[in-house]
């Protein structure tokens, strides 16, 4: 029986793909392209980048089911390891992981929004910052209103990708060779260390297919719905990033695209001219309305968990008449309006692929943790999620990542290292917390 004003599956499908699909696959492939000159390799980097992704969704689906609870990485870091952990993760979330990438995704869609309305001079910072006040607005009025908004701007967004796809495949004059089996040389370039760097860029694109563990205890059903939400979202994002960069590399010549970073722009301008392009601006804004709305409806339900958990943020977890979280969503839209006016979120976002990716790894390595406590086999009558293909995905998972983060703390020790304050700071945070939370500690 699923609680009165909860989610719907088919609205926590659509968090998932409105939180992958975003500025990353728009454009990311020029600068693939300077090192990689292969489709049938870029092709790749896609598809491994949507493997590794599909693995951890396989994996946090068996988390979901046997741990059902909003937070995400929180709440499962904290159960399977210890709270201080689940804590630092929490941490990372709220001043990372979600209000710089939903500040980039909002400044983006002023940045199109502006390049599409070339009649009409626009403030790109005051549209960034009222977008982000109306979608905080309206997730914190009830599950009805979030739900909506969500539902059709994601149904939209896949809408657009598909049309997109279609008309320019169709309307292509001269298509360009597009190689889906491998040559001899691209067996060397799936090997490159031009092919690691970029799929760290594919992996931040994928970033997202984790969104709807931060609603579960939200969502109709939980121990069964969440597993195929995470599952089917992510393999609906596979398809759609495989679908849009064969269209890119199919319609344009790769010097035309080498480097630029408004890679559908570039398509649509080719393809159809520069109403093309200034129609193609004004597609891209409307993509990142439901990234912005995904970002804001998961995000603060961390900070949510986290005040259930600590009584120092204990005014975070109120909740609204009907369940909704209204001031952990306002407190999340206000940080993510700040780093658009203050515009330091640029500096954060550089590492943050490589602290999320920290956490990311633990949880999914918690899988092994939680099946060596607790074993796997089910209670009567209990209905959880198996990961299937075990140990496979969370291995593979694991093994890319490592790879990854390895390769990062190498080549970009910086970024590595403020990674390492922003972790050292969140168990200060903890500690403090912890203190104030003994009996007799005075929170006045």
């Amino acid at each position: 029986m699923s609680q009165q004003g909860s989610y719907k599956p088919s609205t926590a499908i659509a968090v998932v793909i409105a939180n992958m699909v975003g500025t990353g696959v728009f454009t990311s492939l020029g600068y693939q392209i300077i090192d990689i000159k292969s489709t049938f390799a870029l092709l790749m980097l896609w598809l491994v980048g949507g493997i590794a992704a599909l693995c951890g969704a396989l994996t946090y689906a068996e988390l979901a089911s046997r741990l059902p609870r909003s937070g995400g990485e929180y709440n499962f870091l904290s159960r399977i390891y210890h709270p201080a952990v689940g804590f630092v993760s929490g941490w990372v979330s709220l001043t990372v992981g979600f209000a710089a990438p939903t500040a980039l995704a909002a400044m983006t869609f002023a940045a199109y929004l502006d390049s599409a309305l070339t009649a009409v001079e626009l403030n790109r910072m005051l549209i960034a910052v009222l977008l982000v006040i109306i979608v905080t607005v309206t997730h914190g009025r009830n599950h009805r209103a979030s739900g909506g908004l969500q539902n059709w701007f994601t149904l939209i967004k896949v809408g657009l990708i598909l049309g997109f796809v279609t008309l320019v495949t169709l309307s292509v004059d001269t298509p360009q060779p597009l190689s889906l089996l491998p040559s001899d040389s691209d067996l060397g370039v799936l090997t490159s260390s031009a092919f690691a760097v970029s799929l760290i860029y594919v992996n931040y694109a994928y970033t997202g297919w984790n969104a709807a563990t931060y609603i579960t205890s939200e969502v109709d059903d939980p121990a069964r719905s969440v597993p195929r939400v995470l599952i089917l979202g992510t393999a609906v994002v596979i398809l759609l990033y495989l679908a849009l960069n064969a269209t890119f590399l199919y319609a344009v010549p790769m010097e035309l695209l080498e480097g630029r970073l408004e890679i559908g722009v570039i398509v649509a301008q080719n393809t159809f001219g520069q109403t093309g392009a200034l129609i193609m601006g004004a597609v891209l804004s409307l993509l990142l309305i439901s990234t912005v709305s995904a970002m804001l409806m998961a995000g603060p339900r961390v900070l949510q968990v986290m005040g259930e958990d600590f009584r120092l943020f204990r005014w975070l977890s109120v909740r609204h008449a009907d369940g909704v979280p209204r001031i952990a969503i306002y407190s999340q839209g206000i940080l993510t309006a700040l780093f658009i006016l203050t515009s330091t979120f640029e500096s954060i976002l550089v590492f943050s692929g490589f602290i999320l990716g920290l956490s990311s790894l633990a949880t999914v390595l918690g899988v092994f943790v939680l099946r060596y406590r607790h074993g796997i086999d089910r209670q009567p009558g209990e209905q959880t999620y198996r990961t299937w293909l075990y140990p496979y995905p969370p291995l593979i998972y694991s093994g890319i990542v490592i790879w990854t983060l390895t390769f990062i703390t190498i080549n970009r020790p910086q970024e590595a290292g403020i990674a390492l304050a922003v972790i050292i700071g969140g168990c200060l945070c903890y500690w403090l917390t912890e203190r104030a939370s003994r009996p007799g500690a005075n929170l006045n």
